[in-house]
Protein backbone atom coordinates (compact mmCIF):
# COMPACT_ATOMS: atom_id res chain seq x y z
CA UNK A 1 0.00 0.00 0.00
CA UNK A 2 1.09 3.35 -0.83
CA UNK A 3 0.94 6.60 1.31
CA UNK A 4 2.34 10.46 0.97
CA UNK A 5 3.15 13.15 3.40
CA UNK A 6 4.00 16.68 2.51
CA UNK A 7 7.22 17.71 4.16
CA UNK A 8 9.89 19.92 3.06
CA UNK A 9 13.57 20.76 2.90
CA UNK A 10 15.25 23.67 3.87
CA UNK A 11 17.36 25.62 1.13
CA UNK A 12 18.77 28.31 2.67
CA UNK A 13 16.02 30.15 4.14
CA UNK A 14 13.80 29.03 2.09
CA UNK A 15 11.41 25.50 2.87
CA UNK A 16 10.93 23.43 -0.30
CA UNK A 17 8.16 21.42 -0.35
CA UNK A 18 9.26 17.57 -0.54
CA UNK A 19 6.54 14.40 -1.26
CA UNK A 20 7.43 11.79 1.31
CA UNK A 21 6.10 8.36 -0.56
CA UNK A 22 6.05 5.16 1.33
CA UNK A 23 5.34 2.08 -0.50
CA UNK A 24 4.75 -0.78 1.84
CA UNK A 25 4.89 -4.18 0.00
CA UNK A 26 5.18 -8.38 0.14
CA UNK A 27 8.85 -9.40 0.17
CA UNK A 28 11.86 -10.00 2.06
CA UNK A 29 11.90 -7.18 4.99
CA UNK A 30 14.01 -4.00 3.81
CA UNK A 31 13.46 -0.60 4.59
CA UNK A 32 15.31 1.81 1.68
CA UNK A 33 14.98 5.29 1.52
CA UNK A 34 15.92 7.26 -1.91
CA UNK A 35 15.73 10.50 -3.58
CA UNK A 36 19.44 11.94 -2.91
CA UNK A 37 19.18 11.09 0.99
CA UNK A 38 21.99 12.36 3.27
CA UNK A 39 23.45 9.98 6.02
CA UNK A 40 21.19 11.59 8.62
CA UNK A 41 18.14 11.07 6.07
CA UNK A 42 19.17 7.41 5.62
CA UNK A 43 19.49 6.48 9.70
CA UNK A 44 16.25 7.37 9.84
CA UNK A 45 15.28 3.64 9.06
CA UNK A 46 16.88 3.06 12.65
CA UNK A 47 15.21 5.39 14.60
CA UNK A 48 11.95 5.14 12.62
CA UNK A 49 11.51 1.21 13.27
CA UNK A 50 12.62 1.75 17.25
CA UNK A 51 10.44 4.58 17.84
CA UNK A 52 7.19 3.03 16.20
CA UNK A 53 8.38 0.07 18.33
CA UNK A 54 8.54 1.78 21.80
CA UNK A 55 5.23 3.70 21.31
CA UNK A 56 3.42 0.25 21.29
CA UNK A 57 2.65 0.37 17.10
CA UNK A 58 3.49 -2.43 14.57
CA UNK A 59 6.18 -2.12 12.53
CA UNK A 60 5.32 -4.07 9.35
CA UNK A 61 7.58 -7.70 8.65
CA UNK A 62 8.10 -6.47 5.04
CA UNK A 63 9.50 -4.68 1.93
CA UNK A 64 9.71 -1.01 2.98
CA UNK A 65 10.32 1.51 0.22
CA UNK A 66 10.66 5.70 0.96
CA UNK A 67 10.94 7.81 -1.94
CA UNK A 68 11.71 11.85 -1.23
CA UNK A 69 10.37 13.77 -4.23
CA UNK A 70 11.98 15.63 -6.17
CA UNK A 71 14.80 13.05 -5.97
CA UNK A 72 17.32 15.64 -7.65
CA UNK A 73 16.93 17.39 -4.67
CA UNK A 74 19.56 16.68 -1.71
CA UNK A 75 17.65 15.91 1.59
CA UNK A 76 19.43 16.70 4.40
CA UNK A 77 18.63 16.78 8.45
CA UNK A 78 16.51 14.58 10.73
CA UNK A 79 13.37 16.44 10.00
CA UNK A 80 12.11 13.81 7.76
CA UNK A 81 12.05 11.31 10.42
CA UNK A 82 8.12 12.00 11.91
CA UNK A 83 6.32 12.54 7.82
CA UNK A 84 8.43 8.70 7.19
CA UNK A 85 6.87 7.35 10.32
CA UNK A 86 3.52 8.39 9.45
CA UNK A 87 3.55 6.93 6.10
CA UNK A 88 4.69 3.52 7.03
CA UNK A 89 1.70 3.68 10.04
CA UNK A 90 -1.06 4.95 6.93
CA UNK A 91 0.29 1.97 4.77
CA UNK A 92 -0.46 0.14 6.94
CA UNK A 93 -4.01 1.17 7.46
CA UNK A 94 -3.39 2.86 11.09
CA UNK A 95 -3.58 6.33 10.16
CA UNK A 96 -6.32 7.50 7.48
CA UNK A 97 -4.48 8.69 4.39
CA UNK A 98 -6.94 11.43 3.91
CA UNK A 99 -5.80 12.41 7.49
CA UNK A 100 -2.32 13.15 6.27
CA UNK A 101 -3.61 15.67 3.43
CA UNK A 102 -3.42 19.36 4.28
CA UNK A 103 -0.61 19.44 6.62
CA UNK A 104 3.02 19.91 6.31
CA UNK A 105 4.81 17.48 9.10
CA UNK A 106 8.15 17.79 10.20
CA UNK A 107 10.47 16.25 13.07
CA UNK A 108 13.30 14.21 14.34
CA UNK A 109 12.26 10.84 16.17
CA UNK A 110 14.48 9.69 19.72
CA UNK A 111 14.38 6.00 19.89
CA UNK A 112 11.56 5.97 22.46
CA UNK A 113 8.98 8.16 20.08
CA UNK A 114 9.38 11.30 21.71
CA UNK A 115 10.08 14.28 18.90
CA UNK A 116 12.58 16.88 19.18
CA UNK A 117 13.14 19.84 17.35
CA UNK A 118 14.28 21.28 13.97
CA UNK A 119 15.44 23.94 12.18
CA UNK A 120 13.75 26.09 10.17
CA UNK A 121 10.02 26.08 11.59
CA UNK A 122 9.45 29.63 10.98
CA UNK A 123 10.56 29.17 7.29
CA UNK A 124 8.45 26.04 7.29
CA UNK A 125 5.29 27.59 8.29
CA UNK A 126 5.82 30.57 5.51
CA UNK A 127 5.43 27.35 3.42
CA UNK A 128 2.55 26.24 4.96
CA UNK A 129 0.97 29.84 4.22
CA UNK A 130 1.41 29.77 0.78
CA UNK A 131 0.31 26.66 0.44
CA UNK A 132 -2.79 27.07 2.68
CA UNK A 133 -1.53 23.82 4.96
CA UNK A 134 -1.42 22.85 8.61
CA UNK A 135 1.43 22.40 10.29
CA UNK A 136 2.41 19.81 12.75
CA UNK A 137 5.81 19.57 14.62
CA UNK A 138 7.46 18.76 17.90
CA UNK A 139 6.04 20.37 20.57
CA UNK A 140 9.61 22.42 21.40
CA UNK A 141 9.36 23.79 17.39
CA UNK A 142 5.52 24.72 17.70
CA UNK A 143 5.64 28.08 19.14
CA UNK A 144 8.31 28.88 16.57
CA UNK A 145 6.30 28.01 13.90
CA UNK A 146 3.24 29.97 15.86
CA UNK A 147 5.17 33.23 14.93
CA UNK A 148 3.54 33.16 11.37
CA UNK A 149 0.22 33.81 13.19
CA UNK A 150 -2.07 32.81 9.85
CA UNK A 151 -0.95 29.06 10.31
CA UNK A 152 -2.72 26.73 12.32
CA UNK A 153 0.27 25.23 13.87
CA UNK A 154 0.04 21.52 15.99
CA UNK A 155 2.86 20.68 18.26
CA UNK A 156 3.41 16.79 19.73
CA UNK A 157 5.80 15.24 22.06
CA UNK A 158 5.62 12.05 20.92
CA UNK A 159 5.10 10.04 17.62
CA UNK A 160 2.18 8.40 19.09
CA UNK A 161 -0.20 12.01 20.23
CA UNK A 162 0.48 12.50 16.62
CA UNK A 163 -1.04 9.63 15.86
CA UNK A 164 -4.02 10.21 18.31
CA UNK A 165 -4.45 13.34 16.46
CA UNK A 166 -4.69 12.40 13.27
CA UNK A 167 -7.12 9.37 14.01
CA UNK A 168 -9.54 11.63 15.59
CA UNK A 169 -8.99 10.35 19.25
CA UNK A 170 -7.11 13.05 21.06
CA UNK A 171 -6.75 16.23 19.20
CA UNK A 172 -3.73 18.58 19.52
CA UNK A 173 -4.57 22.22 21.00
CA UNK A 174 -3.11 24.58 18.51
CA UNK A 175 0.12 26.51 19.65
CA UNK A 176 -0.21 30.13 20.06
CA UNK A 177 2.29 32.76 19.14
CA UNK A 178 4.45 33.72 22.15
CA UNK A 179 4.82 37.20 22.98
CA UNK A 180 7.54 39.22 21.76
CA UNK A 181 10.58 38.93 24.52
CA UNK A 182 10.91 41.52 26.83
CA UNK A 183 13.63 44.43 26.00
CA UNK A 184 16.83 44.38 27.78
CA UNK A 185 16.81 47.88 29.82
CA UNK A 186 20.20 47.19 30.99
CA UNK A 187 21.44 47.61 27.67
CA UNK A 188 24.93 49.63 27.91
CA UNK A 189 24.90 53.09 27.13
CA UNK A 190 26.61 55.37 25.31
CA UNK A 191 26.96 57.79 28.45
CA UNK A 192 29.53 55.10 29.57
CA UNK A 193 32.03 56.93 27.44
CA UNK A 194 33.98 58.92 28.96
CA UNK A 195 34.95 61.92 25.75
CA UNK A 196 35.63 60.77 22.40
CA UNK A 197 33.02 63.32 21.15
CA UNK A 198 34.42 62.78 17.45
CA UNK A 199 33.81 59.28 18.08
CA UNK A 200 30.76 59.17 18.73
CA UNK A 201 29.46 61.48 16.38
CA UNK A 202 30.98 59.21 14.02
CA UNK A 203 29.17 56.32 15.61
CA UNK A 204 25.84 58.14 15.15
CA UNK A 205 25.93 58.85 11.86
CA UNK A 206 27.09 55.53 10.88
CA UNK A 207 24.15 54.00 12.06
CA UNK A 208 21.35 56.45 11.43
CA UNK A 209 22.37 55.61 7.50
CA UNK A 210 23.52 52.19 7.55
CA UNK A 211 27.36 53.31 6.80
CA UNK A 212 30.19 50.84 7.72
CA UNK A 213 32.74 52.38 10.04
CA UNK A 214 36.05 51.51 11.15
CA UNK A 215 37.40 52.87 14.04
CA UNK A 216 41.51 53.36 14.54
CA UNK A 217 42.93 53.70 18.49
CA UNK A 218 45.58 52.40 20.64
CA UNK A 219 44.76 49.94 22.71
CA UNK A 220 42.74 51.32 25.76
CA UNK A 221 41.12 54.14 23.62
CA UNK A 222 37.64 52.97 23.77
CA UNK A 223 36.84 51.65 20.35
CA UNK A 224 35.18 48.34 21.99
CA UNK A 225 33.46 49.86 24.14
CA UNK A 226 31.79 52.61 21.59
CA UNK A 227 31.44 49.27 19.34
CA UNK A 228 29.44 47.22 21.99
CA UNK A 229 27.34 50.15 22.51
CA UNK A 230 25.80 50.09 18.72
CA UNK A 231 22.88 48.43 20.09
CA UNK A 232 21.74 50.81 22.39
CA UNK A 233 21.60 53.41 19.63
CA UNK A 234 19.34 51.12 16.74
CA UNK A 235 15.46 51.60 16.68
CA UNK A 236 13.63 48.25 16.85
CA UNK A 237 12.22 46.54 13.59
CA UNK A 238 9.80 46.59 11.92
CA UNK A 239 7.57 43.58 11.35
CA UNK A 240 9.15 42.89 7.95
CA UNK A 241 12.51 43.24 8.64
CA UNK A 242 11.94 40.97 12.03
CA UNK A 243 10.39 38.69 10.03
CA UNK A 244 13.44 38.45 7.84
CA UNK A 245 15.80 38.43 10.93
CA UNK A 246 14.12 35.72 12.11
CA UNK A 247 13.54 33.09 9.50
CA UNK A 248 17.88 33.50 9.06
CA UNK A 249 17.74 32.63 12.50
CA UNK A 250 15.56 29.98 12.57
CA UNK A 251 17.16 28.30 9.42
CA UNK A 252 20.35 28.50 11.62
CA UNK A 253 18.90 26.89 14.42
CA UNK A 254 19.83 29.49 16.92
CA UNK A 255 16.11 30.44 17.95
CA UNK A 256 15.04 28.77 21.38
CA UNK A 257 11.82 27.30 21.84
CA UNK A 258 10.44 30.20 23.71
CA UNK A 259 11.74 32.97 21.31
CA UNK A 260 9.07 35.30 19.87
CA UNK A 261 9.77 37.48 17.06
CA UNK A 262 12.99 38.73 17.23
CA UNK A 263 12.39 42.60 17.32
CA UNK A 264 15.82 44.29 18.25
CA UNK A 265 18.66 44.49 15.64
CA UNK A 266 21.13 41.70 15.87
CA UNK A 267 24.57 42.21 16.63
CA UNK A 268 27.60 39.99 15.95
CA UNK A 269 31.06 39.97 16.94
CA UNK A 270 33.00 37.12 16.01
CA UNK A 271 36.89 36.39 17.03
CA UNK A 272 39.56 37.14 14.61
CA UNK A 273 39.78 33.25 14.27
CA UNK A 274 36.55 32.47 12.40
CA UNK A 275 37.03 30.47 9.17
CA UNK A 276 35.86 31.87 5.61
CA UNK A 277 32.86 29.65 6.07
CA UNK A 278 32.33 30.40 9.61
CA UNK A 279 32.20 34.17 8.70
CA UNK A 280 30.48 34.31 4.98
CA UNK A 281 28.50 31.11 5.35
CA UNK A 282 29.49 28.14 3.28
CA UNK A 283 30.97 24.35 4.64
CA UNK A 284 29.43 20.64 2.76
CA UNK A 285 26.26 21.41 3.62
CA UNK A 286 26.20 25.26 3.27
CA UNK A 287 24.65 27.12 6.54
CA UNK A 288 24.80 30.90 7.04
CA UNK A 289 27.55 32.79 8.45
CA UNK A 290 28.36 36.11 10.54
CA UNK A 291 27.23 38.16 7.57
CA UNK A 292 23.70 36.96 7.35
CA UNK A 293 23.13 36.08 11.49
CA UNK A 294 23.75 40.04 11.31
CA UNK A 295 21.46 40.80 8.72
CA UNK A 296 19.20 43.90 9.49
CA UNK A 297 21.82 44.59 12.35
CA UNK A 298 25.85 45.04 13.00
CA UNK A 299 28.89 42.90 12.26
CA UNK A 300 31.59 43.93 14.59
CA UNK A 301 35.03 42.84 14.14
CA UNK A 302 37.08 43.57 16.59
CA UNK A 303 41.29 43.79 15.77
CA UNK A 304 40.36 43.82 11.99
CA UNK A 305 43.59 43.42 10.76
CA UNK A 306 44.07 39.86 12.56
CA UNK A 307 41.40 38.25 10.88
CA UNK A 308 42.14 35.76 8.05
CA UNK A 309 43.02 37.71 4.68
CA UNK A 310 40.52 35.41 2.44
CA UNK A 311 37.86 35.91 4.91
CA UNK A 312 37.86 39.53 5.18
CA UNK A 313 38.45 39.90 1.18
CA UNK A 314 35.17 37.80 0.56
CA UNK A 315 33.23 40.70 2.77
CA UNK A 316 33.49 43.04 -0.49
CA UNK A 317 30.56 41.26 -2.30
CA UNK A 318 27.91 41.15 0.71
CA UNK A 319 28.90 44.59 1.71
CA UNK A 320 27.70 45.89 -2.47
CA UNK A 321 24.79 43.42 -2.44
CA UNK A 322 23.54 43.02 0.67
CA UNK A 323 23.82 38.96 -0.08
CA UNK A 324 25.73 35.67 -0.27
CA UNK A 325 25.60 33.46 -2.54
CA UNK A 326 27.14 29.92 -1.95
CA UNK A 327 27.76 27.54 -4.48
CA UNK A 328 27.79 23.63 -4.32
CA UNK A 329 28.00 20.83 -6.79
CA UNK A 330 24.01 19.92 -6.20
CA UNK A 331 22.92 23.13 -5.09
CA UNK A 332 23.52 27.05 -4.58
CA UNK A 333 22.15 29.02 -1.87
CA UNK A 334 21.25 32.65 -1.28
CA UNK A 335 21.02 34.07 1.81
CA UNK A 336 20.61 37.85 2.79
CA UNK A 337 23.39 40.08 4.41
CA UNK A 338 22.36 43.35 4.70
CA UNK A 339 24.71 43.82 7.79
CA UNK A 340 26.44 46.98 8.29
CA UNK A 341 30.05 46.87 9.67
CA UNK A 342 31.75 48.08 12.49
CA UNK A 343 35.45 47.84 12.54
CA UNK A 344 38.18 48.49 15.00
CA UNK A 345 41.77 47.96 14.87
CA UNK A 346 45.12 49.52 16.28
CA UNK A 347 47.35 52.13 14.46
CA UNK A 348 50.32 49.70 13.70
CA UNK A 349 51.57 46.64 15.06
CA UNK A 350 52.61 47.31 18.43
CA UNK A 351 49.36 49.71 19.19
CA UNK A 352 50.75 52.86 20.60
CA UNK A 353 51.55 55.05 17.30
CA UNK A 354 50.04 58.46 18.15
CA UNK A 355 49.60 57.11 22.10
CA UNK A 356 50.38 60.44 24.14
CA UNK A 357 52.12 58.04 27.42
CA UNK A 358 53.93 55.35 25.27
CA UNK A 359 55.96 55.39 22.43
CA UNK A 360 55.37 53.28 19.39
CA UNK A 361 57.89 50.81 18.91
CA UNK A 362 57.61 49.95 14.98
CA UNK A 363 59.62 50.65 11.78
CA UNK A 364 58.15 52.29 9.31
CA UNK A 365 57.89 49.14 7.14
CA UNK A 366 56.50 47.31 9.52
CA UNK A 367 53.40 49.83 10.03
CA UNK A 368 52.99 49.64 6.49
CA UNK A 369 53.16 45.93 6.27
CA UNK A 370 50.27 46.44 9.12
CA UNK A 371 48.22 48.47 6.59
CA UNK A 372 48.49 46.37 3.82
CA UNK A 373 46.38 44.06 5.15
CA UNK A 374 43.46 45.75 4.53
CA UNK A 375 43.34 45.93 0.84
CA UNK A 376 42.20 49.02 -0.94
CA UNK A 377 39.16 47.67 -2.53
CA UNK A 378 37.68 47.08 1.09
CA UNK A 379 38.79 49.96 2.31
CA UNK A 380 36.91 52.01 -0.39
CA UNK A 381 33.96 50.22 0.72
CA UNK A 382 34.29 51.63 4.14
CA UNK A 383 32.05 55.19 4.74
CA UNK A 384 33.92 56.47 7.87
CA UNK A 385 37.14 56.10 8.90
CA UNK A 386 37.81 57.80 12.44
CA UNK A 387 40.72 57.95 14.92
CA UNK A 388 40.17 57.17 18.10
CA UNK A 389 42.76 58.76 20.89
CA UNK A 390 43.67 57.01 24.10
CA UNK A 391 42.60 59.86 26.51
CA UNK A 392 44.61 60.46 29.83
CA UNK A 393 43.55 60.01 33.66
CA UNK A 394 43.32 63.40 33.69
CA UNK A 395 41.29 63.73 30.64
CA UNK A 396 38.85 61.25 31.63
CA UNK A 397 38.60 62.64 35.32
CA UNK A 398 37.51 66.23 33.82
CA UNK A 399 35.42 64.74 30.94
CA UNK A 400 31.82 65.85 31.33
CA UNK A 401 28.95 62.59 31.53
CA UNK A 402 27.58 62.59 27.63
CA UNK A 403 24.48 62.31 26.34
CA UNK A 404 22.56 58.93 27.38
CA UNK A 405 21.87 55.98 24.47
CA UNK A 406 17.95 56.41 24.42
CA UNK A 407 18.96 60.63 23.54
CA UNK A 408 20.38 59.76 20.80
CA UNK A 409 18.37 57.05 19.49
CA UNK A 410 15.86 59.27 19.39
CA UNK A 411 18.01 61.31 16.75
CA UNK A 412 18.75 57.96 14.87
CA UNK A 413 15.22 57.20 14.47
CA UNK A 414 14.27 60.36 13.19
CA UNK A 415 16.82 60.34 10.64
CA UNK A 416 15.56 57.17 9.39
CA UNK A 417 11.82 58.07 9.22
CA UNK A 418 12.87 61.20 7.16
CA UNK A 419 14.87 58.18 4.70
CA UNK A 420 12.19 55.94 4.69
CA UNK A 421 9.47 59.04 4.19
CA UNK A 422 11.76 60.44 1.18
CA UNK A 423 13.36 57.10 -0.89
CA UNK A 424 11.71 54.28 1.13
CA UNK A 425 15.06 53.05 2.30
CA UNK A 426 18.84 54.05 4.42
CA UNK A 427 20.86 56.41 3.00
CA UNK A 428 23.76 53.64 2.58
CA UNK A 429 21.59 51.96 -0.02
CA UNK A 430 20.20 55.04 -2.59
CA UNK A 431 22.02 54.37 -5.83
CA UNK A 432 21.74 55.37 -9.27
CA UNK A 433 19.19 57.66 -9.96
CA UNK A 434 17.99 57.94 -6.61
CA UNK A 435 21.37 58.78 -5.57
CA UNK A 436 21.50 61.47 -7.82
CA UNK A 437 17.80 63.05 -7.18
CA UNK A 438 18.22 63.45 -3.35
CA UNK A 439 22.09 64.56 -3.05
CA UNK A 440 21.52 66.84 -5.98
CA UNK A 441 24.38 69.40 -5.62
CA UNK A 442 24.08 73.05 -6.95
CA UNK A 443 26.57 76.17 -7.03
CA UNK A 444 28.88 76.04 -4.20
CA UNK A 445 28.28 72.66 -3.16
CA UNK A 446 28.80 71.19 -6.35
CA UNK A 447 32.40 72.86 -6.97
CA UNK A 448 33.16 72.24 -3.62
CA UNK A 449 32.61 68.79 -3.85
CA UNK A 450 34.23 68.00 -7.49
CA UNK A 451 37.46 70.23 -5.87
CA UNK A 452 37.67 67.83 -2.68
CA UNK A 453 36.99 64.40 -5.13
CA UNK A 454 40.20 65.36 -7.02
CA UNK A 455 42.32 66.04 -4.28
CA UNK A 456 41.39 62.73 -2.37
CA UNK A 457 41.75 61.29 -5.87
CA UNK A 458 38.09 59.21 -4.95
CA UNK A 459 37.15 56.26 -7.05
CA UNK A 460 33.09 56.51 -8.23
CA UNK A 461 32.03 54.76 -5.40
CA UNK A 462 34.49 56.30 -2.93
CA UNK A 463 32.76 59.44 -3.81
CA UNK A 464 29.07 58.10 -3.81
CA UNK A 465 29.32 56.78 -0.58
CA UNK A 466 30.76 60.73 0.02
CA UNK A 467 27.29 61.63 -0.59
CA UNK A 468 25.76 59.22 0.99
CA UNK A 469 27.28 60.17 4.34
CA UNK A 470 27.09 63.96 3.80
CA UNK A 471 23.08 62.88 2.99
CA UNK A 472 22.72 61.34 6.34
CA UNK A 473 24.74 64.16 7.83
CA UNK A 474 21.59 66.32 6.48
CA UNK A 475 19.18 64.15 7.49
CA UNK A 476 20.31 64.09 11.30
CA UNK A 477 20.40 68.10 11.14
CA UNK A 478 16.82 68.02 9.66
CA UNK A 479 17.97 69.58 6.70
CA UNK A 480 16.71 68.75 2.70
CA UNK A 481 19.33 70.16 0.43
CA UNK A 482 23.03 69.17 0.87
CA UNK A 483 25.63 72.15 1.99
CA UNK A 484 29.39 72.72 1.77
CA UNK A 485 29.43 71.77 6.04
CA UNK A 486 27.66 68.75 5.16
CA UNK A 487 30.07 67.71 2.44
CA UNK A 488 33.29 68.96 4.53
CA UNK A 489 32.14 66.27 7.55
CA UNK A 490 31.91 63.59 4.63
CA UNK A 491 34.85 63.86 3.30
CA UNK A 492 36.66 64.41 6.81
CA UNK A 493 35.61 60.77 7.10
CA UNK A 494 37.71 59.68 4.59
CA UNK A 495 41.47 59.79 4.16
CA UNK A 496 43.22 58.57 0.98
CA UNK A 497 44.33 55.50 1.92
CA UNK A 498 44.52 53.88 5.52
CA UNK A 499 48.60 54.77 5.36
CA UNK A 500 47.48 58.28 5.77
CA UNK A 501 44.68 57.35 8.31
CA UNK A 502 47.42 55.50 10.66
Amino acid sequence: MLATVTSVALVGVDAVPITVEVDVSSGLPAFNIVGLPDQAVSEARERVRAAIRNSALPFPAARITVNLAPADLRKEGPLFDLPIALGVLAAQGLVPIQALEGHIIAGELALDGSLRPVPGAVNLALKADELDLDVIVPEASALEAALIEDVRVFGAPTLLEVVRHLIGELPLHRAAPPPPPPLDEDVLCLSDIKGQGGAKRALEIALAGGHNLLLIGSPGSGKTMLARRASSLLPLLTRSEALEVTRVHSAAGLLTSRSGMRLDPPYRAPHASVSSAGLIGGGSIPKPGEVSLAHRGVLFLDEFPEFDRDAIEALRQPLEDGTVTISRARVSVTYPARFQLIAAMNPCPCGHLGDPERSCTCTPSQRARYAARISGPLLDRVDLVVSVPRLTVDDLTRAPIGERSVVVRERVRHARARMTDRQGERNSLLAGAALREHTALDGGPETFARAAARSLALTGRGFDRVLRVARTIADLAGDDRLTEAHLAEAIAYRPRDLAQAL
